[in-house]
């Protein structure tokens, strides 16, 4: 593999770089930065990069690759391949799989179907065994095996005591552990967020305040606990930004993510029963929309993250209290940055960037990415100003769950390179 990306856009917030140069890959690795033109052999694929941005591989640091278990929603491979496709280099994989990644023997099965993959896949491991809350996994065994995080995702970890535990347990290893926030007992059979849509439609709606309240308790337990670190997973409302904001204020070590469908799409969505505007989070109301880009603005929230999550046909197409939560992610997260956020004056380029680039590593503490002469390409390649409509008939994942088919974005993803390979985005 050797490329020759012709006056490309290099932006790396980390190393304060953004300039217009020319830049040579041979071998997988970064072989000249400049504005020089370096001798080029015969073999050399050129690219005229003028309106292209090259910026550290990005990573999508909440991810359901579904195996283990649920091949036929999607598989490793098919979902890095999808993750590709959106330009991802890195994932990192959530627990909820059959079994759930509750032991060493699980996470290495993962580990071993991702061996010479372009994108590298972490694994998140599960907080209790089987994820029902009753008896810690081994943590410090899926450690030392490689998990990255710690969560019973898919459900909430609703015992304070069992989080507590799991707090104590890991902090000598200073581990994260990262909740999906949801105060289950007012939450049972929910359909949608509560409010006016879910009232007007006749759905049994989920309170914000369901997730407020489980953020504010973890907040708590990990200051109790000394200051340990924690991560809230795909906020959605204001009271979770508010929260969150204060308890950085009080130099707390708390982060959070947020989806795109929450900061694009609102619970009007749901008018029609479509049941891809079903997930869990819910769609919120305009107000908490609103809140969530306050929030990446002023860098309350520190990641964009897709929780990609799908689903098979007949999961979706079904009545739509029955309906699966989740959609697929990981193909319009960048387009629906760059539209949503950046090119409405939300974010600049560069802080989109750290959203999906630099702070997931630095929350999850993985190397950050470096743009330089001898390192290893690592990069997220795309076109700032490309408009394209989503067209989900050239997805990569195995499932088509998405609300953003037949959507005109502005910015799509172009190149993804890492170990050594290059997918061009079929996009």
């Amino acid at each position: 593999m050797t490329l020759y990306f012709k006056n490309i856009r290099i932006i790396s917030p980390l190393q304060e770089i953004d300039n217009h140069c020319n830049m040579l890959i041979n071998d997988g690795v970064i072989d000249y930065i400049g504005t020089a033109e370096p001798v080029l052999t015969n073999d050399v694929e050129q690219i005229d990069a003028t309106n292209l941005i090259a910026c550290p591989g990005m990573i999508d640091m909440h991810v359901h690759l579904r195996e283990p278990g649920q091949e036929y929603k999607e598989t490793i491979a098919t979902g890095t391949q999808a993750a590709a496709n959106g330009g991802y280099t890195a994932v990192v994989c959530m627990p909820n799989t059959l079994p759930a990644v509750d032991s060493v023997a699980v996470l290495e099965y993962i580990t071993s179907r991702t061996n010479g993959n372009l994108v590298d896949v972490y694994t998140c491991a599960t907080i209790t065994k089987g994820r029902d809350g009753k008896e810690l996994a081994p943590l410090l065994s899926l450690l030392e095996a490689g998990a990255v995080m710690f969560s019973d995702d898919g459900s909430c970890l609703e015992s304070a005591e069992m989080m507590r535990r799991a707090f104590d347990y890991t902090s000598e290893h200073d581990a994260l552990l990262t909740q999906h926030c949801e105060e289950h007992t007012m939450t049972r059979n929910f359909a949608m967020n509560e409010g006016t849509v879910s009232a007007e439609l006749g759905l049994k709606g989920y309170p914000t305040v369901a997730e407020d309240v489980i953020i504010a308790r973890d907040i708590l337990l990990a200051e109790y606990c000394g200051n340990r670190r924690y991560h809230a997973a795909h906020i959605s409302t204001k009271g979770a930004v508010r929260i969150i904001r204060e308890a950085k204020s009080r130099g707390m070590r708390v982060s959070c993510e947020v989806t795109p469908h929450h900061f694009v799409l609102t619970d009007e969505a749901v008018r029609g029963y479509n049941t891809n505007a079903k997930m869990n989070p819910p769609l919120r109301s305009m107000e908490n929309l609103e809140a969530i880009i306050e929030g990446l603005h002023d860098g309350t929230i520190d990641c964009i993250a897709t929780d990609h999550a799908p689903h098979a046909i007949h999961e979706k197409e079904c009545e739509f209290s029955n309906a699966a939560n989740g959609i697929t992610g990981l193909e319009t997260a960048l387009g629906l940055g760059l539209t949503y956020l950046v090119h409405t004056g939300k974010l600049t380029i560069g802080q989109l960037i750290e959203k999906m680039s630099i702070n997931p590593r630095k929350v999850l503490h993985l190397p950050q990415v470096n743009v330089k002469v001898g390192e290893r390409a690592n990069l997220t390649v795309f076109d700032p100003s490309e408009v394209w409509n989503v067209d989900l008939s050239h997805s990569c994942s195995k499932s088509q769950n998405s609300p953003f088919h037949g959507v005109q974005l502005t910015g799509k993803p172009k190149y993804s390179i890492n170990n050594g390979q290059v997918f061009r985005s079929r996009l």
